[in-house]
């Protein structure tokens, strides 16, 4: 789910990844990807459709500026109903003034996120993808030549998921999720990204940093085995703290009156061939050095959360509690509560 503000408009674009077919058994790994991505427009009584977008298989979309310009980057896992097809272009699309339209596609094989960053001025946009099937492509890091994105970096992977740009101790950082080969912390060395340390062996889905207490934090979140709060030591992330169950999906960072929280959500436990959707996800909050549960609530294959309006959470459902796709994304509101 991705929330911006643009030309007076509050829109949230949610992708859709599959819609269920009449009659075929529930599957986490089937259902008709051939739909589009909904951009939504808050109005005083809630939210209202805007814009579709041509989005098949849609797992991502995110929004950003070069000067002037806004743009919406999308990433499509595959199309079809079965059997699928991975080689999906990826596309950017570009305001009007009034609606996207499209701006650029860029070849990818089971497209599942970009981030958009920017060192020094340039701007930098990184799509993680990648499955373990004939035509699989590495993740790639693009670059603004002023025109449109061209290719820059390509990043070892198998099946890539997630990145988070953040900088620290005067350097600028990318860290790097993939499910199958390490997940990795890169460097910007002034003209590329270095390797810098590993973060996780397997299973890695996504990343927060934040400081707190004249600290640097960095989170770690694998959907199988452990995910992990690691502290800046001057040289590298080290172990802090590990936290508690699996699933881990995304992360968000919230800032209320009691200080900093962390919004985790989980998607399943596990196999795709058997999962378990219906999880708890975690509220923390910051507390005497360490992250600590105040709160859980439901989520149903969780797939993402955004934070957009200082209080406003967005939170998708992939799966419904039987493992369909026809699962209800939600809208919270943060209301500080004291806790012990």
């Amino acid at each position: 789910m991705e929330a911006f503000e643009l030309n007076g408009l509050s829109l949230l674009a949610i992708p859709q990844l599959a819609a269920d077919v009449p009659g075929q058994p529930p599957r986490m790994n089937g259902g008709d990807s051939d739909i589009e991505m909904p951009v939504l427009r808050r109005t005083a009584e809630g939210f209202e459709p805007f814009q579709s977008l041509p989005v098949p298989g849609g797992e991502d979309a995110e929004f950003f500026r070069i000067g002037e310009r806004s743009f919406l980057a999308t990433a499509s896992i595959r199309r079809g109903h079965g059997p699928y097809d991975y080689g999906v272009d990826a596309q950017v699309f570009e305001w009007d003034g009034a609606r996207f339209q499209l701006f650029q596609s860029v070849p990818a094989f089971a497209a599942k996120q970009w981030r958009h960053f920017t060192i020094a001025g340039e701007h930098f946009l990184a799509l993680a993808q990648g499955v373990p099937q004939p035509g699989n492509q590495p993740s790639r890091i693009y670059r603004w030549d002023g025109q449109a994105f061209e290719p820059f970096q390509e990043i070892t992977s198998e099946q890539g998921y997630n990145w988070h740009a953040f900088r620290v101790a005067g350097h600028n950082f990318l860290a790097y999720a993939d499910h199958l080969a390490p997940s990795v912390l890169y460097r910007w060395d002034g003209s590329r990204f270095a390797v810098h340390q590993k973060l996780a062996e397997q299973y890695g889905r996504a990343f927060a940093f934040f400081s707190a207490d004249g600290e640097d934090y960095l989170l770690v979140g694998c959907i199988q085995g452990t995910s992990r709060l690691l502290r800046w030591d001057g040289e590298t992330f080290a172990e802090h703290a590990v936290l508690a169950g699996t699933g881990a999906r995304e992360f968000a960072i919230l800032y209320g009156e009691r200080g900093l929280h962390v919004l985790r959500v989980n998607f399943i436990h596990g196999t795709p061939a058997a999962p378990t959707t219906a999880l708890n996800s975690q509220l923390y909050r910051w507390q005497d050095g360490g992250l600590h549960v105040v709160e859980e609530f439901p989520t149903t294959g969780g797939t993402d959360v955004t934070v957009f309006d200082g209080d406003l959470v967005a939170v998708s459902n992939g799966l419904s509690a039987d493992v369909r796709f026809a699962a209800e994304s939600v809208i919270y509101r943060f209301v500080e509560q004291e806790h012990p």
